[in-house]
């Protein structure tokens, strides 16, 4: 190992936890480097909808503290110039009442509340939460670390024995399962849709009899729609019929959506696990690994808590 690098930590993954972890480690004096095979705008997260909220992640008491941490952090980012792609922005979660929200949540979640048949035709609940637009805060991750005096890296590893640093620390996402090798990551496909916004200026989740899943993200881009949650797929090829099958279930929601002009395609895999693999591990020649992935789709919602934590195992 140069003797330079002696006091260097390589984050392997350039999505949202890999450089959010970067920009901690980096802001606390550390000499980091940020190995990323695919360009940041490039990678799972930059599809990401993407809003706070804790989605079908576990272990549920530590992902309720990492949660509670990034919403302190994105609350604080969404007072700022704008330049982050955080914002405030108010919204229905349907198919959900007051009293099944999670006590630590509607204790620290301002204004929470049922809400009303004019807001909703069905039962939900309202809040306003941080909604990021990706394309937008993972370029200012990107330049928070370099400010802080990180480096990021275009490059595809094979091993983590590669990286020439005493810390590594893994943040690979769904290629975790190559290259841990952890047969327990798996692709949950999501599908989304930008349209030109015909005037909705908050979000929307909802969930029908059938079990499909639609969902609207106002963006400064586009009118986010959503989505799919298909497991085990790794197509990354958009599906035109689950194209109109997504706009139909948005337009369903709110019919002012069905004329309105298609903008992209996105595709996303949410690197899935039964739960957040967080911890220190070690490499064959001792060197010091942490694993900081499966994250599935909540990783927006608790990559500061999710950094902070890998920051204190880095010791």
């Amino acid at each position: 190992m140069a003797g330079e690098r002696s006091d260097e930590i390589v984050v392997v993954g350039g999505g949202v936890v890999g450089l959010t972890t970067a920009v901690v480690l980096a802001e606390r004096g550390r000499r980091v480097r940020v190995w990323t095979r695919d360009r940041v705008e490039a990678t799972t997260s930059a599809v990401a909808g993407a809003l706070w909220w804790p989605y079908r992640i576990e272990p549920l008491a530590l992902a309720r503290v990492w949660a509670l941490r990034s919403l302190e952090v994105y609350e604080e980012l969404a007072s700022g110039s704008g330049s982050s792609g955080v914002r405030l922005v108010e919204g229905v979660l349907g198919e959900t009442r007051l009293d099944e929200v999670d006590g630590w949540l509607a204790e620290r979640v301002p204004g929470l509340r049922a809400s009303t048949p004019e807001e909703y035709a069905g039962t939900g609940i309202l809040a306003r939460l941080p909604l990021i637009d990706m394309p937008v805060h993972l370029p200012w991750l990107r330049e928070r670390l370099v400010a802080a005096g990180g480096v990021v890296e275009a490059r595809a590893v094979s091993g983590f024995a590669e990286a020439d640093a005493p810390v590594v620390i893994n943040c690979t996402g769904l290629a975790a399962r190559e290259l841990v090798p952890d047969p327990s990551v798996r692709p949950v496909r999501g599908q989304l849709v930008v349209v030109e916004n015909p005037g909705i200026d908050t979000w929307l989740a909802s969930t029908d009899a059938a079990g499909e899943h639609a969902y609207l993200f106002p963006q400064p881009g586009g009118l986010v729609l959503g989505g799919t949650a298909e497991e085990d797929a790794w197509s990354l090829e958009p599906d035109p019929a689950t194209a109109e099958a997504i706009i139909r279930r948005c337009a369903a929601l709110r019919p002012e959506i069905a004329g309105a002009r298609v903008l992209a395609h996105r595709v996303g895999l949410r690197p899935t696990r039964s739960a957040v693999r967080l911890e220190r591990d070690t490499l064959p020649d001792g060197r010091l690994l942490i694993h900081n992935y499966g994250h599935g789709g909540a990783g927006v919602t608790v990559a500061w808590g999710c950094a902070e934590e890998a920051a204190r195992l880095v010791g």
